[in-house]
């Protein structure tokens, strides 16, 4: 449960690591790390108390759940469904903004679009990668419920 919770803990280091060098997240970059800090603190938990069904439970689900993410996150970029309205499509479109939006000193100027990708290795997006990297941390957190 340790080792699956410490490769959340370095895929979130690792995507920090990517926004300190200029990276911004778009929102769906910042759904999938939620399910890693839980995850995390289910593996913190288990070395405060002792491994337990409970705890790996949470860890899959939480593995799981930030593959998924990823998956969606790439069938976005790749074009293969639509995302929220909030992150994708046109910079340009300005139809579907109020009165108010538009006058809102608030919105912030620099948008990180959930269907463009920004950095890939290997021919995959970050997203994709998130998405392969998760699914095997919950092949080994069901492998330490099976072990405990």
């Amino acid at each position: 449960m340790l080792f699956a919770a410490a490769g959340s803990f370095a895929l979130l280091a690792g995507a920090f690591a990517f926004q300190m060098l200029g990276y911004a997240p778009c929102e769906i970059c910042i759904w999938q790390r939620w399910p890693h800090g839980v995850a995390v603190a289910a593996g913190v938990l288990a070395l405060i108390a002792g491994p337990a069904m409970l705890l790996g439970l949470v860890g899959v689900l939480s593995a799981l759940s930030t593959a998924g993410i990823g998956a969606y996150h790439t069938g976005i970029e790749r074009g293969l469904w639509a995302g929220p309205s909030s992150c994708t499509g046109s910079r340009d479109n300005l139809a579907g903004l109020s009165g108010n939006d538009l006058l809102s000193l608030d919105v912030p100027g620099n948008i990180v679009m959930c269907d463009e990708v920004v950095w890939s290795f290997a021919g995959l997006s970050m997203a994709s990668w998130n998405a392969i990297l998760s699914l095997g941390l919950a092949c080994i957190w069901i492998r330490a419920i099976r072990a405990t």
